[in-house]
Parts: C-alpha cells; structure tokens; sequence
C-alpha cells in the first residue's frame, strides 16, 4: 500500500437479493474516501487473458482490506470442485490473513445452530443432506462458509481475525459498514501496522530457513 493512493477494499459477496444492500455498501465505502472492488458495481480490476476465478482470486490478493458478506445464496459460478467463487474469495483472503471483515446472514447462522441441534455437525455431518426447494438457503455450503469465517476448526485460544458480524436486514449490514470503516485514518494505520508485522513474520521465517 502506497501513501499516495486510496486504501482499496474488495466487497465479496454473491449478489441474487442483495443488490440494494450492495448498492448502498458501495455508496458508503466511497464517500469514506475507500477504492471499492466490487463486481457487482463493475469496479474489479478486470484482465482479458484470466478467468473469472483467476481475477477474483487476484483481487484478494491485491486488495488492502476485504469485506465478505455471506448470505443465504451459495453462487452459481463454481470452480471444477464446485467451490463457489465467493467461497473461493473467503478461502483466499483467510489464507493470506487478509485485513478482513465479514458479515453472515441470520438465516445462516440459524440453519447451522438447527443442524448442530439435530446432530447435524460440521461439514462431514451436513453432506448427505439434501435441501427441498422454496429453503431458505439454496447450498449447505453457505454454513461452511461461516464456519471457516469463524475459525471453527481451531482451539478457541488459536483462533485470531474470527469475528463474524451477524445481519438480519439492510440496516445492520450497513450500520456495520458504517461503524467500521468511516473512520479512515485509524482503517489506514492498522493496515500499515498489519503490512509492518506480516513483514517482520517473513524476515523471521526467512532467517529460520523456511519455518516459523
């Protein structure tokens, strides 16, 4: 991140019920002074010769900050495993411990406690099930999701960048946008400081000759 330019935030999401909520999100982050990625708004840096997953994936790995809503709607472009490009997204900027915010849908984290109820648990509990049509969500893989947002397979004492903001309307997604992001100055020294530490990690796992 250079001091000169804007601080660019990636908005990952699927965008079927949402758009409105997308639409305000973008108007918001913009007039914070933010660089906003957005597909749905046809701001991603887009390159002719990569697919639409390579300049997905690019975009979280040049993005500065990285706000994921996940919603009931799992998206219909996927990769060869089936992986949504949203959930790829997810996947990438929790890999590369990306500055991140991330929003789920109540409904989503409703279906997971439900299931979790009815011994449903964790992915491998959930994969023979089936979803009858009119659901509220249209791919289990949506609680999946969540569940890698919040870090679930590591022990609570491990588990560090897991908040997982809850949303039931437009309103809490953007109070929450609003409450996070309007304060730039600070946005912008924790993602310096954030670049200061990854970059005294890399000096020490190159001085241990590849390993932490």
């Amino acid at each position: 991140m250079k001091s000169n330019k804007k601080l660019t935030i990636m908005v990952s999401s699927t965008v079927y019920g949402i758009e409105e909520l997308l639409d305000r999100i973008y108007t918001l982050l913009t007039e914070f002074g933010y660089e906003v990625w957005m597909s749905h708004k046809g701001t991603m840096p887009v390159f002719s010769q990569h697919s639409a997953f390579e300049n997905c994936i690019a975009g979280v790995t040049n993005c500065d900050l990285f706000l994921g809503l996940i919603t009931p709607h799992y998206g219909s472009g996927k990769d060869a495993d089936g992986l949504s490009i949203t959930h790829l997204e997810l996947r990438k900027a929790i890999e590369l411990n990306k500055p991140r915010w991330l929003l789920a849908h109540d409904h989503v984290i409703f279906a997971r406690s439900l299931l979790n109820h009815l011994g449903y648990k964790g992915e491998s509990g959930r994969e023979k099930l089936s979803l009858e049509k009119n659901q509220i969500l249209d791919d289990l893989r949506v609680i999946d999701m969540y569940e890698e947002s919040i870090l679930s397979q590591k022990p609570l004492q491990d588990r560090q960048g897991n908040w997982v903001q809850k949303f039931g309307s437009d309103d809490d997604a953007a109070l929450f946008a609003m409450a996070q992001f309007s304060r730039y100055q600070e946005v912008e020294a924790f993602v310096r400081e954030n670049l200061r530490d990854s970059a005294r990690v890399s000096r020490i796992i190159q001085d241990r000759g590849g390993r932490l």
